[in-house]
């Protein structure tokens, strides 16, 4: 059977491409939609349908638009309200791309219209499910989203139905069918998701410990939900523009690729509210920066920080990125919702530079440096990394401010006396470092190589131990 799993790492997301026959379906696109018509037409198929197996939150589908060029019908499954023409199945309806079969498989919990996809192939044989967020490698979706939208559900309630359907629904399916999830590693739609992206189900009955067969209902909810970590803020808005509809993507890149002189660019950052934003590799930014820039690397975790420290997705946005790649970090910016960028600038950082216009830089030691000036500093060390990996192991008598919640939090930082911040491995590090310095923090000094150039050095540590070992 044709499956193929297109997948984007800075999203940790996969789409589905599924094909027979000169007919084709798309599970789950991303917001730009040409890599899905460029597929089809290499197999001469016609997009027929595409499935959603839920209205996302971390991102922004590309159904909308891949319906607009290509005709074919937008499937949901029961329950799904949009605010735009679409077919809403009913559980067990069967769809049929070329020899193929698809089986609606209503599987609410992570979402209420939540939907896995039974893929059936020529010979009638169960092949593979797709999971959307009910199921994932090593996990399943977490239950606390849906209830940011209807204030009649709770995650105790959401969390009761995905125990439901997962025992009710996916686990009496043969297994050796394949799991497709719609997530991996590093997506915020779960806790502890597996590096791999496709496994059979029998094995993750045997690996994953919510399709644990001993487990109870009450315990199943209880481990789901501990350690939750709050969801970033721009999922609601993500879902809203997923059930109402959103600008064309072309539309936004045409608008958003606007070149503007160091001059021009100036005067739209003095004029507007809008953020500057600094893609560059943090080495870069350290060395030079428009004032009150922010820094998130293109190359690091973009999308996702992006809408975990820029609270509203409508923020108007100037980009400072490396020359000849505007068009990738508007795109970028698009999938997770931020359609607002109102130009970038001109021949990128070197240009403002060299017009002779103010600029910034960071303080920022190498962890050989810091080593020596630990001793007399252990009480100005800040650690923004996330709770576990800080839980884990970190510095003595470090101070833990997650960078997911600086901005809650400007005021644990001191106001008159250098201090030090630090990350896994630099990346995070700066950003922290240039949220504080757009809020008037300029007494920081930036650790580099994070955390895992820190464990090669003298400086003591502590790691984790389990309270059930005290």
């Amino acid at each position: 059977m044709k499956v193929e799993q297109i997948y984007t790492g800075c999203l940790a997301h996969a789409a589905y491409y599924i094909e027979s026959n000169g007919e084709a379906a798309i599970i789950d696109p991303l917001r730009e939609v040409q890599p899905y018509i460029k597929r089809a037409k290499l197999d001469d198929a016609k997009v027929k349908y595409i499935f959603e197996t839920h209205f996302h939150a971390d991102f922004v589908s590309g159904h909308l638009d891949l319906k607009k060029k290509t005709g074919a019908q937008i499937v949901f499954g029961p329950t799904a309200k949009p605010s735009y023409d679409a077919l809403i199945a009913e559980d067990g309806q069967i769809f049929e791309i070329g020899d193929y079969k698809i089986k609606v498989i209503h599987t609410p919990g992570h979402t209420m219209e939540s939907t896995t996809y039974l893929l059936i192939d020529e010979n009638g044989k169960e092949h593979g499910i797709v999971t959307g967020d009910t199921l994932f490698i090593g996990d399943v979706g977490r239950p606390d989203l849906a209830q940011k939208i209807a204030s009649d559900l709770t995650q105790e309630k959401l969390a009761g139905y995905l125990f439901d359907s997962l025992r009710n629904k996916i686990m009496t399916l043969p297994d050796n069918i394949i799991v497709y999830p719609a997530h991996g590693a590093g997506s915020a739609c779960g806790k502890n998701m597996s590096k791999e992206t496709t496994d059979t189900l029998g094995h993750q009955k045997e690996v994953n410990y919510a399709l644990r067969a001993d487990m109870t209902k009450e315990e199943f909810i209880a481990e789901l939900l501990d350690g939750l970590a709050e969801p970033p803020a721009y999922f609601p808005q993500n879902v809203m523009m997923n059930i109402k509809g959103y600008e064309s993507f072309d539309n936004v890149m045409t608008k958003s690729q606007k070149p503007l002189s160091p001059k021009a660019f100036e005067a739209a950052a003095n004029e507007t509210e809008a953020i500057v934003l600094d893609v560059r590799h943090q080495k870069e930014f350290v060395k030079g920066h428009i004032p009150r820039s922010i820094f998130i690397g293109i190359d690091g975790g973009f999308a996702p920080w992006v809408g975990a420290l820029i609270a509203d997705v409508s923020q108007p946005i100037l980009l400072v990125a490396p020359e000849g790649r505007e068009e990738e970090v508007i795109t970028r910016l698009s999938r997770v919702g931020f359609d607002n960028v109102i130009g970038y600038l001109e021949g990128g950082f070197n240009s403002w530079k060299d017009t002779g216009m103010e600029y910034d830089t960071m303080a920022s030691i190498s962890t050989e440096e810091f080593e020596k000036q630990y001793p007399e500093n252990k009480d100005v060390v800040f650690d923004v990394r996330k709770d576990g990996e800080f839980k884990s192991e970190h510095i003595v008598d470090a101070k833990h401010t997650a960078l997911d919640n600086i901005n809650s939090h400007l005021d644990k930082f001191p106001e008159n006396k250098p201090f030090y911040v630090h990350c896994a491995g630099g990346y995070r590090s700066v950003i922290a470092a240039s949220i504080l310095k757009s809020r008037g923090i300029h007494n920081l000094i930036n650790v580099e190589g994070g955390y895992g150039a820190i464990k090669k050095t003298s400086i003591p540590r502590t790691d984790y131990v389990c309270p059930s070992t005290l």
